[in-house]
């Protein structure tokens, strides 16, 4: 894959401000693609997290700068505020350093297929109707982020390949299972509802492509954990992109996967710069 190439990247739930944000993936990605559009589907940063201790280390600076970079070079990109950071809504319609905030997005690809984009937020009921349950909910999952840093590092000594076990847990559990169909269906259905070919999204941290309701529904995945990016190709195809500790892989969830959600099937890789960090590896 040639990712100079790539004519649009979508990107969700990078979760600035808290500890457990990719920021050194995500970068070494973004220095390395000239889309002609980038969404930032939500969640890029995160305000609750400000509540209890607001992380900003020196390369969250540079990756804001290479974003502004890339708009300033002619890439169209376009900020969907998520509810972790739904302040930003309050500019929907604003432009800063060439980056376009929107409350949401219709996306037309090369083979003409029109896709409604949002964080998909307004389909979840937990956030609309209980923010405060929702919070507490964030803050048990940035614990089960941390356990599953270092349950990756012994992995890692031990010769293995990151696996997630907070994805696994999160598959696993039938309530859990339950609310992502529900809410895949729910997304799917509103963008069918406005005449739209698809929907890309992000929101609930698993990345999919996949057809619900004879539209085809994408969603991006996250820079915490699973370091998915969705991209389209010249001719207007979608794939999930996965940026790894040693390279990335371009991926497809097969049944295999699906059965075992703590896991990724590669499909083809592309060299890459070894990162530091300790996830996505």
């Amino acid at each position: 894959m040639d990712l100079r190439n790539l004519r649009s990247v979508f990107i969700s739930d990078v979760h600035l401000g808290t500890r457990g944000a990719q920021t050194d993936r995500l970068l070494d990605f973004l220095q390395r693609v000239a889309p002609d559009n980038l969404y930032l589907v939500g969640d890029i940063l995160d305000f609750w997290k400000g509540r209890s201790g607001w992380y900003w280390p020196r390369i969250n600076n540079q990756l804001v700068q290479t974003v502004v970079d890339l708009a300033n070079n002619g890439t169209r990109v376009v900020f969907i505020p998520g509810n972790h950071d739904e302040v930003l809504r309050d500019y929907v319609g604003s432009e800063f350093n060439g980056v376009a905030v929107e409350r949401d997005a219709v996306h037309e690809t090369a083979n003409g297929d029109r896709f409604l984009v949002l964080h998909g937020d307004e389909f979840d009921s937990v956030v609309m109707h209980n923010k405060w349950v929702a919070y507490l909910g964030g803050e048990a999952y940035n614990f089960l982020l941390l356990v599953n840093r270092w349950f990756n590092y012994v992995r890692r000594r031990l010769g293995f390949r990151y696996w997630s076990l907070s994805a696994f847990l999160k598959h696993k559990v039938k309530n859990a299972a339950n609310y992502i169909a529900s809410f895949e269906h729910a997304v799917a259905h509103a963008a069918k509802e406005r005449g739209a070919d698809g929907v890309i999204c992000g929101h609930i941290h698993k990345a999919e492509i996949t057809a619900i309701q004879e539209v085809t529904y994408a969603n991006c995945g996250d820079w915490v954990e699973s370091c998915t990016a969705l991209v389209e190709q010249p001719d207007g195809q979608l794939e999930i992109l996965h940026w790894t500790h040693d390279d990335a892989d371009v991926i497809e969830l097969t049944r295999e996967a699906r059965q075992d959600p703590g896991s990724v099937a590669p499909v083809e890789k592309i060299s890459g710069r070894r990162a530091s960090g300790d996830q996505c590896a």
